[in-house]
């Protein structure tokens, strides 16, 4: 789906607030509420618009720990990589995972409480993925940039 000025408009406006009613997200991109619900209901069928979803902060919740881990797999074949990945949809402490090229095959964050939690999630979850060849984690001392917006209007070239 070709984007133009209205529909980056209301990805805009809907990345700032998801919950902002149809009425003044028309009045903001310029159309009438009914123009506006029919565009939002293309974005969404088109897979411009995946979902909706609120960010929850780490801090709030108590988990002051970001790692990232480098996963590389003892084998590299399609049935490998399926098995890994299923396993890790069910590891509830698996914020992202990534296929990477490379030198490691994933990479994925982790939030935990501290220490502590981390390595139980390390002994009890990580070490237990099917295949692992190795495994190395670095921890975030801070957050720079994490950006749950995308600037819809920088895309392509």
């Amino acid at each position: 789906m070709k984007l133009d000025k209205i529909d980056t408009s209301i990805l805009t406006a809907l990345q700032k607030n998801a919950r902002m009613a149809n009425v003044e997200l028309a009045n903001r991109v310029g159309l009438s509420p009914s123009a506006c619900s029919r565009r939002i209901e293309q974005l969404e069928q088109s897979g411009t618009i995946e979902s909706y979803q609120a960010v929850i902060s780490n801090k709030a919740l108590g988990q002051t720990i970001t790692a990232i881990v480098h996963i590389t797999l003892d084998t590299q074949s399609g049935a490998d990589y399926e098995e890994f990945e299923k396993a890790v949809e069910n590891c509830p402490y698996i914020v992202a995972c990534f296929l990477m090229s490379g030198e490691h095959d994933y990479v994925i964050r982790v939030n935990a409480n501290d220490m502590e939690h981390f390595e139980y999630i390390h002994k009890n979850w990580l070490s237990t993925l099917p295949g692992i060849l190795r495994i190395n984690s670095s921890f975030a001392m801070r957050t720079v940039v994490n950006r749950a917006n995308i600037d819809v209007t920088a895309t392509g070239k």
